[in-house]
């Protein structure tokens, strides 16, 4: 035995022939498929979402800036391969004759847009005004009297089309100046734009996702205060909101998968360990040293874990290609590159090979010779803490080198404890009742009871996969359904798709006539004050610049709020401290500008209102659903304290597309209306949902396989006491029917035990990623106390006696010499 390493390849190449090594190797090989194929399937479906989601803001990545940025920094765009667009947005009037008009000036360059398309009345179009001419939003053409040409500045322009919507037009229902879109060369001519102007420029990026991020990294120390980088995710929209939310689904479901598969690598770990006890015990009573052991053990598992790992990173190849042939061509046509998913499974099953691995191997390698003559020896007495500090470790780590979020790891490692300590306790109950316990072959339900009882510590070991597998679908279906049916019910079929702003109070009561007689509804209206925050009890606010220079003071809001009033919560509001203003004097508050500025109940806020100053003492906070498309606010008071200063007022309403003219006779009974059609961004918004529809429910299928898997590695379990066990049982009379329903209800038992305990679990988890993570209410589930474990022993039964069916159909002497 001078030399370990053929000896080591031997015994590897006879058991893998044998396949006593398979279940070791499919539990790498699960473990590595679940992070390079469900990741390489999650990075498909994350880029594809971004990339349609991406039209939003017209690029992948934006810059907004007060001033022109320097060359440099898009020369280092062009070196990185990146496309750029560049805009100028200023506010000035128009005039035509003696009528003019504020608007919103766009300038672009003849890059934009990067992404999407500009929708005009007249249709989609990938064409830009051109000199001299001025693309201009429906309204302004109504309150200037339809005029042919316009006069910005200097210069005149010819209206030559009219803009629906920009791609990046977002979602600003406050927004009340007309936008006009013309090309950026035409600009100086205008000069309109002079030193000192307030300007902002827009400058738009798009390219792969590498090249923005090496960009992100280059520019992101380079900015000021006062600019400003984002991409579709950073913002609190609509789009926002659903993306962030899918893709920490995505990484979810990757992460359950890692910590599935990690279970079934430590049952593996231990089965290939508790194989190798008396082959260990015959080495060293033939004379092999300590050393000599652990070099042929050591080679052996490096072997194995080599094999599982190539095993993985094929089969999560397979799996991203057969999955990409099922997508759509939308969500197909975006291939992430292969490298990062085919790291991170090598990495993982590296890391879950060797730290769930240790604890066993060390106890294999402690086995003393005198196994040999007894049996039940097996050296090492160190406690099983050793091998679940280690095994936490190595899911905390895998998962937070995977997802890079602390709380989303901390919540399945939460899980996975509770789903440990439960069956501890369970273990301890099982191996306490078994005692004592022989074969009874009295009736079937006795003799699987008696099963469980004295082979404790093995279903244990079982129940570890069986749970794991059912919490993971239990998880994953829950959160599924409740993150689809959140956003449809945000975006329901008639949901308002047309704002009315800048009402004026006289007209209200004219405007619900003209509702009602057009047999249209009319949705709330919120009067809309302009105010300054400038202090908070008592102490005045100072701006985040001078926070920056130095000055010391509380920063406040550096701009005007948008204040109203309503007598009752408005719907996608939830009070969550405090209790609903109804008298003068007490304002409800948003409640992440309320953690921003340090405000809590009983604090009084000061505002500054056309020159006057109105303070109010803060009764609640409320949770505001901002992607729910509708008017929200972050202060809301009495109408008592408001009425008396100046306002407007903005309304909504839904309008089939059939209905179209009656926008024209809105326009032409309310010239001074500005009427906002959002359409156009919800069908897309839309389209988006349905994405991630099929992106959640495909990872739901793939959740499902790797979970089935699992399931039918775990009944491979015992097989070897089992087929002992049955010889007995025939030797004594024991008939096919009886042992077939015997071993039926064993494992519907183990299954049911299983869907009690993943109910419990998965309730847990889903309340620690409901509240933490994904912000979503927390709705119990109490039909799964019966159908979880109905599922589970229907289904691991059925896997039982298909894994069972040659063993149950042998007589006492083909069981006996098997």
């Amino acid at each position: 035995m001078t030399n370990s390493a053929p000896l080591a390849w031997r015994l590897f190449r006879r058991e893998l022939l044998q396949g006593q090594l398979m279940l070791i190797i499919l539990a790498i090989a699960l473990a590595v498929m679940a992070v390079s194929g469900l990741a390489g399937v999650s990075e498909r479906l994350q880029s594809a979402i971004r990339t349609q989601a991406s039209e939003f803001i017209a690029a992948d990545l934006t810059l907004d800036s007060p001033q022109a940025i320097e060359a440099a920094w898009l020369d280092k765009a062009k070196s990185l391969g990146l496309s750029s667009a560049t805009n100028m947005i200023f506010n000035s009037m128009l005039f035509h004759d003696d009528k003019f008009q504020l608007v919103t000036v766009r300038a672009v360059d003849e890059h934009y847009p990067l992404k999407g398309e500009i929708e005009l009345t007249s249709g989609n179009t990938e064409q830009l005004p051109q000199s001299g001419e001025m693309w201009f939003e429906g309204r302004l053409a109504g309150l200037l009297g339809q005029p042919q040409a316009l006069e910005l500045g200097l210069t005149e322009f010819r209206l030559t089309q009219e803009i629906r919507r920009l791609p990046d037009a977002g979602f600003n229902p406050f927004a009340q100046s007309p936008i006009v879109l013309i090309a950026m060369s035409d600009v100086e001519a205008t000069q309109v734009v002079q030193p000192g102007s307030r300007v902002n420029y827009l400058y738009q990026f798009a390219g792969d996702s590498d090249a923005l991020k090496a960009f992100e990294d280059y520019v992101t120390p380079l900015l000021n205060n006062s600019q400003r980088l984002s991409d579709v995710t950073s913002s609190e929209s609509p789009i926002a909101k659903a993306i962030n939310r899918a893709e920490q689904f995505l990484l979810l479901a990757s992460l359950l998968g890692i910590a599935l598969a990690c279970a079934a690598i430590a049952i593996a770990a231990q089965r290939y360990c508790e194989r190798h006890y008396d082959v260990v015990a015959m080495l060293k009573t033939f004379g092999a040293s300590s050393q000599q052991i652990r070099h042929i053990f050591g080679l052996h598992l490096l072997l194995v874990s080599l094999a599982g790992i190539i095993a993985g990173l094929l089969l999560g190849l397979m799996l991203d290609n057969a999955v990409s042939l099922m997508l759509p061509a939308e969500l197909a046509s975006n291939s992430p590159s292969w490298w990062r998913p085919a790291a991170l499974g090598l990495l993982t099953g590296l890391i879950s090979a060797f730290m769930f691995c240790v604890y066993p191997l060390w106890r294999l390698l402690a086995i003393p010779p005198l196994r040999v003559f007894q049996a039940d020896l097996q050296g090492l007495a160190l406690g099983n803490w050793v091998h679940i500090v280690l095994s936490m470790l190595a899911m905390g780590l895998l998962g937070y080198l995977y997802s890079g979020s602390l709380t989303l790891t901390l919540s399945v490692l939460a899980g996975g404890g509770l789903l440990g300590t439960l069956l501890a306790l369970l273990g301890m109950l099982m191996v306490r009742l078994g005692h004592g316990v022989g074969i009874r072959t009295s009736n079937p339900l006795q003799l699987a009871l008696a099963g469980l009882r004295r082979r404790a510590r093995q279903n244990v070991v079982q129940l570890v996969g069986f749970s794991s597998a059912l919490v993971l679908l239990l998880t994953i279906l829950a959160l599924r359904n409740d993150l689809l049916s959140e956003w449809r019910s945000q975006l329901p079929a008639d949901a308002p798709n047309y704002f009315l702003v800048n009402i004026a109070p006289e007209d209200e009561a004219r405007l619900q006539q003209f509702f009602t007689d057009q047999q249209m509804t009319l949705g709330d209206v919120y009067p809309v004050v302009r105010a300054r925050l400038v202090a908070i009890n008592g102490e005045s606010l100072i701006s985040a610049a001078m926070a920056k220079q130095g000055d010391a003071g509380r920063v406040g809001i550096d701009r005007e709020l948008n204040l109203s009033w309503q007598a009752n919560v408005p719907a996608h509001n939830q009070i969550i401290a405090g209790e609903y203003h109804q008298h003068a004097g007490e304002v409800s508050i948003e409640s992440k500008v309320a953690e921003r500025l340090g405000i809590v109940l009983g604090d009084v806020l000061s505002y500054r209102i056309d020159n006057q100053a109105l303070d109010v003492k803060v009764t609640s906070i409320r949770l505001v659903r901002w992607e729910s498309l509708q008017p929200n606010f972050f202060m809301l008071f009495h109408q008592q304290d408001l009425a008396p200063f100046a306002y407007t007022a903005m309304t909504s309403f839904y309008l089939d597309d059939s209905q179209k003219d009656k926008i024209l006779a809105l326009i032409q009974e309310f010239p001074t209306l500005a009427i906002i059609d959002v359409g156009a961004m919800m069908s897309q918004l839309r389209g988006i949902v349905d994405q991630v529809s099929v992106s959640l429910s495909l990872v739901l299928v793939l959740v499902l396989a790797a979970s089935s898997l699992v399931l039918f590695a775990q009944t491979e379990a015992g097989m070897a006491v089992r087929q002992r066990e049955l010889a007995v049982l025939r030797t004594f009379g024991g008939s096919g029917r009886l042992l077939k329903m015997a071993t039926a209800l064993e494992f519907a038992l183990l299954g049911a035990i299983s869907g009690v305990i993943a109910t419990i679990v998965a309730e847990f988890t889903l309340y620690l990623l409901k509240t933490q993570v994904f912000e979503l209410n927390v709705i119990w589930h109490p039909s799964w106390w019966l159908l979880a474990p109905l599922f589970g022993a229907t289904l691991v039964a059925l896997l039982g006696l298909w894994r069972c069916r040659q063993l149950l159909n042998k007589n006492c002497r083909q069981l006996l010499t098997a």
